[in-house]
């Protein structure tokens, strides 16, 4: 079975000069493989401590709604501005190319109190920072957060201050 660091592929100067974009959607060429990660994941103790799933847009999607599936966990959704019908709460934060927003139905926070983070990356912090800010500020408890990769040279890790488990280190 081919590594999980052998499907990831980068773009240079994606999607501005000088960021090298981490794609991991070839993982999902790999049925076995994506398969073996969503296990992976699933079997983390950050996941066992939550109530309910974050996931955020758009690949978090895929990884979240996996794990959601496999753990009998819910899923809420952080979304881009103009996404979501109904009462929303929004945080802005900085991406390492750009500034952005995040959007949570207010009513899909109600019957939760403690959630797991789930991305794709965790590339400078601010995405998922993003998401703690707008969880906290509706009084929930994050227990964690999981994601595919994480650029360690970002050190998005050092923003963050509860538990990070990546399965690829770049």
């Amino acid at each position: 079975m081919k590594k999980f660091e052998d499907l990831i592929n980068t773009h240079k100067d994606f999607p501005k000069k000088g960021v090298d974009f981490k794609d991991v959607l070839g993982i999902l060429h790999e049925p076995e493989v994506f398969y073996e990660l969503i296990t992976k994941m699933c079997s983390s103790q950050i996941l066992k401590k939550s109530e309910a799933i974050i996931s955020i847009d758009a690949r978090g999607f895929i990884f979240g709604s996996a794990v959601s599936l496999k753990s009998s966990k819910p899923m809420i959704v952080a979304r881009k501005p103009g996404k979501l019908p109904g009462e929303i709460v929004k945080q802005n934060y900085n991406l390492e190319y750009g500034e952005n927003s995040l959007c949570i139905q207010k009513s899909s926070l109600d019957k939760y109190k403690t959630f797991t983070i789930i991305d794709d990356l965790l590339a400078t912090g601010g995405t998922v920072g993003c998401v703690a800010s707008l969880l906290s500020k509706n009084e929930k408890q994050i227990k964690g957060f999981l994601t595919v990769v994480e650029l360690i040279n970002l050190k998005g890790r050092s923003k963050l201050d509860f538990p990070i488990e990546s399965l690829i280190k770049l």
